[in-house]
């Protein structure tokens, strides 16, 4: 273990048709079929409600207050890649503002998860770029500690590894693994489908739907011949 390097260079990404695909659910639909796994908490969220990402997380992992290594992600991400950064949930200090997002953005980046914090919140959202984070802070890093780059993270309570599928709305973010991601996306339309089908009975006046009923005999509630 010890010949591990700190610096993770190569490992498997999703394919690029496959992130495209996944994009187009919402990240409750694939937490959903995912099993209610891989929501990160609520703590972080979007810099402004209407930010939304997708793409493969790109892993790193640093001090408090500290974003030297976030830089060297940086430069070897690669157009597509997410910046999912442990920071320990530290708010005492921002570890990217409009510098460094102007940067990822220019470098193709698809957005940037942190669970710590960043700064510059108006200028971001004019950018058009997409943030997650704890919060915000006005105070700015040091840049004097290592890290590591492409080891497994966690960030707001989830295990991410490099190459996972990462998706944030106003919602919050969600990761799947890579190797999942593909399998999920028939049960994903699926179940948009089936819920578009609920909320049109329930427009409708059908709040005895059959799927209610169905779900609670599921759950114990109604035994099998009863109905609400």
């Amino acid at each position: 273990m010890s010949n591990v390097p700190d610096i993770i260079r190569d490992f498997d990404r999703v394919p690029a048709n496959i992130v495209k695909e996944a994009s187009t659910f919402q990240p409750a639909i694939l937490a959903d079929v995912a099993g209610r796994r891989g929501a990160m908490h609520g703590r972080i969220k979007a810099l402004r409600p209407n930010m939304k990402l997708a793409g493969t997380a790109l892993t790193v992992e640093v001090r408090p207050g500290d974003n030297l290594m976030i830089h060297a992600a940086m430069a070897m991400a690669k157009p597509g890649d997410v910046l999912v950064i442990d920071g320990k949930g530290d708010q005492t200090a921002a570890l990217m503002g409009t510098i460094m997002m102007t940067a990822c953005k220019k470098l193709g980046i698809a957005g940037v998860v942190i669970d710590g914090a960043a700064r510059d919140s108006l200028e971001i959202e004019e950018m058009d770029f997409p943030v997650f984070s704890v919060g915000t802070n006005p105070n700015g890093p040091t840049k004097m500690v290592p890290g590591r780059i492409g080891h497994p993270v966690s960030v707001g309570g989830v295990m991410v590894h490099a190459g996972d599928f990462v998706i944030g709305d106003a919602d919050g973010v969600v990761v799947v693994e890579r190797e999942k991601i593909e399998g999920l996306i028939p049960p994903a339309a699926k179940k948009v489908k089936d819920e578009a089908a609920r909320i049109e009975a329930i427009k409708g006046g059908d709040t005895n739907a059959k799927w209610l009923a169905s779900a609670l005999r599921a759950a114990g509630v109604l035994k099998e011949g009863e109905s609400l």
